[in-house]
Order: C-alpha cells, then structure tokens, then sequence
C-alpha cells in the first residue's frame, strides 16, 4: 500500500464566492488529527477571504462523508494526544465555525457517523443525499459521543435525543430530516448542484447583514455553550481511558486494520 499523503487528505477550492472544504481520506474519511486540523484551517481560511461568501464541508469519497474518529488512532494514542484530538474537533471546531461569519452547509453524501456528526451538525445547514446514513455508534465502542449530549437535545429534544445517543442505531436521511437534523433531503445525483444553489443564495445577500446577522445568530445560541463543550472533551477521555473502553476500541481498531 502507498505511503498515505496527509497533505492531500483535505481538498480547499473557491468557485463563484463558495469554498469547499472536502474530506478525501478514503475509505470511510476516519478523522485523525491532521484531518481535524485541516477542515478548521480551510474554515480559518474562508472566515479570512472576503471573497468567500459561503462554506460547504463535502466529501470526496463516494457513499462515505464521515465515519467519525480513527479508531486505530483511538487505540494507540497517549492520554495527552487523545485529549488533543477531541479537544480540536469539540472546541476547535466550534470556534472556526463561531468565528466564520458566513453561512456554512454540510453536504451528506452517505454514511455520517460519530465525529462526522459532529462535523455535520457544526454547520448551520445540512442537506442529505437521499441514501445518506447516520448514527451514533460510540456507546456500542464503550465510549460517548459527549458533544452531542450538547447538540441533540437541543435539536430533537431530550426523550428522542437519549434512544439515539444509548442504542447507537443507524438512521436514514429521512428520519433525520422528521427529526430535525437535517434540513432537506434532496436525490443523490442532485446534492452538489443543490447545495451550490444554497450557497449561492447565501452568497447573495448582503455582505455586512449576513456577517452581523450571523454573529448575533451564534451569540444566542453560544449561552453556556462553550463551557458544555469543554465538559464534553473531559467526559469523552474519562470514558476512553477505562480498561473496559480500551479493550473494546483495541478489539475494533485489530479486527478492522487494513491488511
């Protein structure tokens, strides 16, 4: 197998006042700390280019947006590079997204699991690919998905918030839409052009009414938030660093290592 190229793993364009930001880590786009880093540096670098109107986080990877952290990072990173990573994609995350100040759309070409939730629902809009799959599988792992204790309450509410986050099923695009999760399923075939005319309405308004609008859009919603999210890198290592976490991630990370 080819030596894997981080540089590559994270494509950045600019097309008509939208940049993309698109995961390219095949097969399944498994986020390390390279890749984490690299979406919070394409959105650093569209909040810092006046020409950029619009952001969307897509995937390169047919059928796969994200299947949410490295599992073999997982098992053999130390406390401190573990806390780190979470750190980056609970906390850095929100921060780029809060300091963007332009509209940002999620498209969901397929499977959103774990921290590709997380990259989802970081976005102030998501649309789905008719076959787009989601879930939170990490209790099934013996860890948490902490941050959307955060979000999905918020979203769907606390009783249907607590059997998708315990029982770690998978959900498909419509359910996701009925709950409030997504905001419009769209065909396969017609995701791209149909975010690039979201965005393109986005990037129509006017400029200053949509920086300011969108600051005081996430000032509102940002009470208590920072502190919550903070708890939850705390709450996600604690679990991670119990032997019984350990063996379950060190036995999915050896039965699914590439051979």
């Amino acid at each position: 197998m080819a030596a894997e190229s981080k540089a590559t793993r994270i494509g950045y364009e600019v097309s008509n006042g939208i940049a993309c930001i698109r995961l390219a880590r095949p097969p399944v786009n498994a986020l390390d700390l390279a890749m984490v880093r690299g979406v919070i540096a394409g959105l650093n670098r569209a909040a810092a280019d006046d020409g950029v109107r619009a952001v969307v986080i897509a995937s390169a990877v047919a059928k796969r947006f994200c299947a949410g952290l490295d599992i073999v990072d997982l098992a053999g990173g130390s406390p401190d590079e573990i806390r780190t990573l979470v750190h980056e994609l609970y906390v850095g995350l929100f921060e780029a997204q809060y300091q963007l100040g332009k509209a940002s759309i999620a498209a969901i070409n397929g499977a959103a699991r774990g921290g590709g939730m997380t990259l989802a629902v970081s976005c102030d809009v998501v649309l789905a690919g008719e076959s787009a799959t989601f879930g939170y599988p990490e209790i099934d792992l013996g860890v948490l998905p902490a941050i959307h204790f955060v979000h999905l309450p918020r979203i769907v509410g606390r009783h249907r918030a607590f059997e998708l986050l315990f029982t770690g099923r998978a959900f498909d695009a419509t359910e996701a839409a009925s709950l409030g999760i997504v905001n419009r399923v769209v065909p396969d075939g017609a995701l791209e052009t149909e975010t690039v005319k979201l965005g393109s309405e986005f990037a129509a308004k006017p400029e200053a009414a949509m920086g300011a609008g969108r600051a005081a859009f996430m000032r509102q919603i940002d009470r208590d938030y920072r502190r919550n999210i903070a708890e939850a890198v705390d709450d996600f290592c604690a679990i991670l660093a119990t032997d019984a976490a350990q063996a379950r991630i060190r036995a999915f990370a050896e039965k699914n290592r590439p051979k």
